[in-house]
């Protein structure tokens, strides 16, 4: 499942319809708590393990409990989960991941979040979607995981998108390639609410336009394409959305049919979108997210303006 390795550093909520009280996630004791990730730390050694790879990133010091409150199948090959998170010292940005804890599995899994901070401040929720894969926490959540399962949590990351109000306007630029979509789903959320607070109140950081391009193999691994086409039709002169399928063998739907490309995303739609107001997101595997900040430098963007992150 996807990892993530954060390279470079960078600047909807969604109904659950199990209810999960925070009492209960007092049950895990602080002990517990302190015993399921060091034993998981210390057990977690693989070549191409999560913690490694990601051993010189930032991380929060807070390991907080979660418990499962909502599962649901996002594609043929990707389960999303709600996560209840009580602990008030949890918080996160939009586009970060989290070190993710499970009772019993001594690998430490990373996964992005999905979700925007909004979410988890309203409801104490966040959101994960898993690709499926032969991998002790991949495996463990699409064949064990159940509601109320009980796990912990801690926030990581350098890639994310956190404006302050007093900050420059920009466009974004968001490019994904399969479940890299969960930290630029995050980011778009977070940009959506804040159009919705400075258009509420008058004040606040005023976002950009967005434009995301998104590539996967066909259109049931496009994940939360109707979340993001809500988002779409919600502020149509703010964010555009453009996505591609690589190996669509049956007929595309009506709805999608007017977002959708055959094909690869190519260099000359990220080129047409370059100018000195915008910052570009990249998350997906890593020859994708090589090749694209690769012709973004070659394109003379500055670097400060290309961030990316690749997972596995």
């Amino acid at each position: 499942m996807a990892c993530a390795a954060v390279i470079v550093p960078g600047l909807l909520r969604s109904s659950v319809g199990t209810i999960c009280t925070q009492a209960a996630l007092l049950r895990l004791t602080s002990g517990a708590l302190r015993h399921l990730t060091l034993t998981s730390i210390m057990k977690s050694k693989r070549k191409t393990d999560h913690l490694e790879r990601t051993a010189n990133v930032i991380r929060r010091e807070v390991v907080s409990a979660a418990k499962v409150c909502g599962a649901a199948a996002e594609s043929p090959s990707v389960k999303r989960l709600h996560l209840l998170v009580a602990d008030k010292d949890f918080s996160f940005k939009a586009g970060q991941w989290v070190d993710f804890f499970i009772p019993g599995v001594s690998v430490v899994g990373g996964f992005s979040i999905c979700s925007s901070p909004r979410l988890l401040k309203q409801e104490r929720m966040i959101e994960l979607a898993v690709k499926y894969a032969n991998h002790p926490p991949a495996l463990w959540i699409h064949n064990q995981c159940t509601l109320d399962s009980e796990v912990a949590v801690r926030v990581g990351g350098e890639f994310f998108f956190d404006p302050q109000p007093a900050d420059a306007s920009r466009n974004l630029v968001l490019i994904a390639g399969g479940v890299g979509i969960n930290p630029l789903l995050s980011i778009l959320r977070h940009a959506a609410d804040l159009h919705r607070d400075r258009a509420n109140k008058g004040s606040g950081y005023e976002v950009g336009t967005i434009k995301l391009f998104y590539s996967a193999k066909n259109t049931s691994e496009l994940l939360f394409k109707q979340n993001i086409l809500d988002l779409v039709n919600e502020f149509p002169e703010k964010i555009a959305c453009s996505l591609h399928v690589t190996k669509q063998t049956t007929q595309i739907s009506a709805e999608l049919q007017p977002y959708i490309t055959e094909g690869r995303i190519t260099e000359k739609e990220i080129r047409d979108h370059i100018s000195k107001e915008t910052l570009f997101y990249i998350c997906g595997p890593p020859p994708m997210t090589d090749f694209f900040s690769k012709q973004l430098e070659n394109s003379h963007v500055p670097k400060e303006h290309i961030c990316f992150e690749k997972w596995w």
